[in-house]
């Protein structure tokens, strides 16, 4: 299988490049390719004849989106719909990554792959765009949404956290968003696996069980073992140019459904600090 990636240079490509073995993969990055440039994007498509493309570029400052509206919608809509265009007519299956923030976050279970969409942020509305036109392209697109996505191929809550820990006595965490965090090594296994299955229609892919940042926070300073008093505060203290969404828990039944799981959150952070350790 020919597989080509964009967004190869990002936290889950530096995650999907060297786990995708056995099959020939190509990666570009933003200096290789600006996804808004059609002509490049189709040129390249038909130049490598892939089978599968995976689609994880994109602008994913969620706040400065708030603020560089049209660079959002430029990218993260228009910049899929060039892909999506160019692997449609090279006869490619596509993989598409998208987010929590298509929802509003006022459920109270989990969100199902077939629930309504209704971001409040502009990075939600880009992604819930882009899920639109790229299934209208093609119904057989596969669009992976995920959430609280961290890795050690760069910044990402966890790391964050382990820095502040570092030179402060305690940090205040907002508890009340609940949502999955999502290992980029697990995560790329997930979508390999899910190219390979020929998956299509919209999958949630996240690592197992939920929580809130702040018990997220306490987790990653005990593991370290750290002294840092992590503080719940409340969303209304911690205010940010773009809303999140306070319950964004998606469901695996649409992931299950293609016989892949993912491992618990837990077990995933204890192997991301691992894995941290070692690059340091």
């Amino acid at each position: 299988m020919r597989v080509l990636v964009f967004g190869a240079s990002g936290l889950l490509g530096k995650a999907l490049m060297p786990k995708w073995c056995g099959d020939e993969v190509t990666g570009l990055s933003s200096r290789d390719v600006d996804i808004r440039n059609a002509n490049r994007v189709h040129e390249l498509v038909q130049q490598e004849r892939a089978d599968w493309i995976v689609l994880a570029a994109a602008y994913t400052d969620v706040d400065g989106c708030e603020s560089n509206r049209e660079l959002a919608f430029a990218v993260n809509r228009d910049g899929a719909v060039n892909v999506g265009k160019a692997a449609r007519s090279a006869g490619a299956g596509l993989l598409f990554l998208s987010s929590d923030y298509v929802f509003d976050g006022t459920k109270t279970t989990p969100y199902e792959a077939d629930d309504s969409r209704d971001p409040r942020s502009v990075y939600g509305k880009t992604k819930a765009e882009a899920e639109v036109r790229l299934l209208d392209l093609n119904p057989e697109f596969c669009v992976v949404r995920t959430s609280w996505l961290f890795g050690t191929g760069g910044k990402c809550f966890p790391d964050t956290i382990l820095r502040l820990a570092a030179s402060r006595p305690a940090l205040d965490v907002v508890n009340d968003q609940r949502g999955c965090p999502t290992y980029a090594e697990d995560l790329a296994d997930a979508i390999i696996r899910l190219c390979r299955k020929n998956a299509g229609g919209i999958v949630h892919a996240t690592n197992g069980g939920d929580c809130t940042w702040f018990e997220f926070a306490q987790r990653i300073v005990a593991i370290a073992g750290m002294n840092t008093e992590v503080r719940s505060v409340s969303t209304q203290q911690m205010v940010r140019p773009a809303p999140r969404p306070a319950y964004s828990v998606l469901s695996p039944k649409s992931l299950h459904s293609f016989a892949i799981e993912m491992p618990a959150w837990q077990d995933a952070i204890e192997r991301y600090m691992k894995q941290r350790s070692c690059h340091d």
